[in-house]
Formats: structure tokens, C-alpha cells, sequence
């Protein structure tokens, strides 16, 4: 289509040149006293020489009088290039682990007027990892004179730099400052956990974690691993009173009471000397485990609480006894059994258990017990034999 337009211009053009050529037309000019005249198709190929010109002219002093403007532009232009590289070398030196050398590219950056708000940001992050607390705070406080949209992102990396630090209680600061601007946002929401964590907060741990889990903002293995550290938290800190702390463990959902719970609640309680209440905790805790689910811990903290003698500890060993039919390899149910029996005073029992515990797995613990349990029924040769494989293992 172009090419056939082409041709009919061109065929145009002959026409009109052809027409021209046998034209005999005459312009004239007429000037009292005088005249002159020349021939039309001169007269059309001066006017048309004389357009090409004025436009040429024109042209050109349009041009020239643009220069000022074409090399400010120009300038702004390399300028922004060459802000634009140092920004980029900023970031790159950054995560490249070059702090110092970042710090410079970002303070360029930051001079040459463009990417300010970026280029502080980095440079008062590559103060932190330097540990400058000065340049710290003067990168900051030029971030937020740079553009107050760059608020939020000061900070959450001011709080960042200060749970770094450890220091929860300004980072808990900048981030109350940032919900109270700037409403909460997920990656908030989690850096104020980390915070509540590192200050011993408890409660405010498992508020933030169900928001969290509300919004989908944590895995489901992630929320019941943090969930159980702020309970075992909690627990440690009320460990000074039993009654306070079984009462907080009780009044746990049942479905948070896992069994790792239940057995740091019962360290607790044993420490405590809440061995009853510990007892009952264990006993609870095992039988709502199911199939493989199984924590050699709990036995072996079973083993490890007092108790009174006569049918109060023999119906322990007769429950413990039905554990040990369910898993008859464990070490530490096997060492339990072999204590409880020695306190019942059981000797063949608790001795027979205690070798089978190691035939198992042998360990310092179940060495030393056994050696203690022979030194009392006067084997002083076997006793003296287990003291000194005790002392040869460092588990």
C-alpha cells in the first residue's frame, strides 16, 4: 500500500512538472516609474527557495536560543545518572557486606539530591552494622527531613537497629510511634514480637500471635513453637509459686497443653517442690499421647519426683510398668522404673532395670545410679567398675 502511494506521488509530481515546463506565464512587478517582470515558473522556484530559507532561519534561532535550556537539561540528566549509579553501588556494596564503602555511595547519592530518601535509609544502615551510634542518628534525622512519607520506614529500621542492639524497650517505642501514625502492617507486627520475646512479655507475645495467625502472617508450626516458648516463659517466671503456676497451666486451652508443655510445667513443679502436682502432669501428659508420639522426657522426670513410699510409689511403678510394655527400648522409662524401685527398696528390681537401661544406651546418669545402688548392697568391686565408666563419659 505505502509503494503504491509512493508511485502515484511521483506520477503527481511528473505531471505538475510537465505542466510547469510548458507553462508560459510572465510575473510582473510594477513600481511607477518602473517595471519588471520575470517568468512564472521562475518566479515559483524563488519563492520556494526563499520559504526553504526563512525556514532554515528560523530553525536555527530557535535552536540557539534553546541552548541554555538543552544543556541544563543535559546536566540534570548526567547528574541523575550519575546519582542514579552511586544509588546503585550503594546497594549493591550494602549487600555485599562493604558498609563503609556503601556509606559513601549512599552519602553521593544523598548530595547529588536524588534518592534521597533511599539513600538515607542505606547510609544510616550502614552506620548500624558499623556501629556508629552518631552517624546513626544523623541519617536518620535526615530521612525523615527528606520526605515525610519516609516516616514508617525510619521506623521500622530504627526499631530494627535497636532489637539488634537489644534494646526492646526503644524498639517497642519506634513501633507504637509507627502504629499510631501509620496503622499495623504484618512485618510490624512481627518485629513487635521479636520485641515482646526479648523483653519477657508474655502476654503480648500471644496477643501479637493471634493476630498474626488472623492474618495469615505465620506458618502453623512457626505460631505453635513461639506459642510453646511464651507459655514455658511464663511458667519459669511463676516458678517461685506453685499454686500460681499450676493454676496457669491448667488454665490453658487443652489443646495448647502439649506435651513439651506439660513437661516443662513439671520441671517446674518439681523445682518448685510440687512433686504431686508434677506427677499428675506427667501421668496426664502420657496418657493423651498417642501412637509414636512418645517423650522419653517425661518418663525420666517421672522417675526423678519424690514420692511417699508404700502403695503410693508402687502404684506408680505399676504404671510406669504398663508404659514400658508399650515401649520397652526406652533408656530413661527403664532408668525411671530402676529409681523408683531403689526408693521402694525393690534392690533386685531397681538393679535389673537399671542394667537393662544400659544395655540400651549406656550413659553417665544410669552409670552413676547403678554405682550407688551396688556401693549400697556393699558390690563395692561392680560399684567402684560403673563409678569408673561414669567418670570416662562426658554426656
Amino acid at each position: 500500500m505505502r509503494g503504491l502511494v509512493w508511485l502515484l506521488g511521483l506520477i503527481a509530481l511528473a505531471v505538475t512538472a510537465s505542466l510547469l515546463a510548458h507553462n508560459e506565464g510572465l510575473v510582473l512587478f510594477v513600481l511607477p516609474p518602473w517595471q519588471a517582470g520575470i517568468s512564472l515558473n521562475l518566479f515559483i522556484v524563488l519563492l520556494l527557495l526563499a520559504f526553504i530559507l526563512a525556514y532554515g532561519v528560523i530553525r536555527a534561532l530557535i535552536f540557539s536560543l534553546s541552548l541554555p535550556e538543552r544543556a541544563r537539561a543535559y546536566q540534570q540528566q548526567r547528574e541523575q545518572a550519575q546519582a542514579q549509579a552511586a544509588m546503585e553501588e550503594a546497594i549493591r556494596l550494602f549487600f555485599a557486606g562493604r558498609y563503609g564503602h556503601a556509606l559513601r555511595a549512599a552519602e553521593n547519592a544523598w548530595k547529588a539530591g536524588q534518592f534521597t530518601s533511599t539513600a538515607t535509609l542505606i547510609a544510616a544502615r550502614s552506620a548500624h552494622r558499623m556501629r556508629e551510634a552518631e552517624k546513626v542518628a544523623l541519617w536518620l534525622e535526615r530521612a525523615r527531613a527528606s520526605n515525610p512519607e519516609t516516616t514508617a520506614a525510619t521506623h521500622m529500621i530504627a526499631a530494627e537497629m535497636a532489637l539488634e542492639l537489644g534494646d526492646a524497650q526503644t524498639a517497642l517505642g519506634h513501633l507504637q510511634e509507627l502504629q499510631t501514625r501509620h496503622g499495623r502492617h504484618i512485618a510490624a507486627l512481627r518485629l513487635e514480637m521479636r520485641a515482646r520475646q526479648s523483653s519477657g512479655d508474655v502476654q503480648g507475645v500471644l496477643k501479637l500471635l493471634r493476630q498474626l495467625e488472623k492474618r495469615g502472617g505465620m506458618s502453623t508450626e512457626a505460631a505453635q513453637e513461639i506459642r510453646r516458648k511464651a507459655h514455658q516463659q511464663a511458667l519459669a517466671q511463676r516458678q517461685a509459686d506453685a499454686a500460681q503456676l499450676l493454676d496457669y497451666f491448667q488454665a490453658l486451652p487443652k489443646k495448647e497443653r502439649t506435651p513439651r508443655l506439660a513437661l516443662a510445667a513439671a520441671r517446674n513443679l518439681h523445682h518448685a517442690g510440687a512433686d504431686e502436682a508434677a506427677a499428675e502432669i506427667v501421668e496426664n501428659a502420657i496418657a493423651a499421647l498417642e501412637g509414636d508420639d512418645w517423650l522419653p522426657e517425661l518418663a525420666a522426670l517421672y522417675g526423678q519426683l519424690a514420692a511417699p513410699t508404700g502403695k503410693a510409689l508402687t502404684a506408680r511403678i505399676a504404671r510406669a510398668d504398663g508404659w514400658l510394655l508399650r515401649h520397652p527400648k526406652d533408656n530413661l522409662l527403664l532408668l525411671a522404673l530402676g529409681r523408683m524401685c531403689e526408693r521402694q527398696q525393690l534392690w533386685g528390681k531397681a538393679k535389673n532395670y537399671l542394667e537393662a537401661s544400659l544395655s540400651v544406651h549406656a550413659s553417665r546418669e544410669t552409670h552413676l545410679a547403678l554405682a550407688r545402688l551396688l556401693d549400697a548392697l556393699q558390690e563395692t568391686e561392680a560399684a567402684n567398675r560403673h563409678f569408673r565408666l561414669a567418670a570416662e563419659r562426658n554426656d
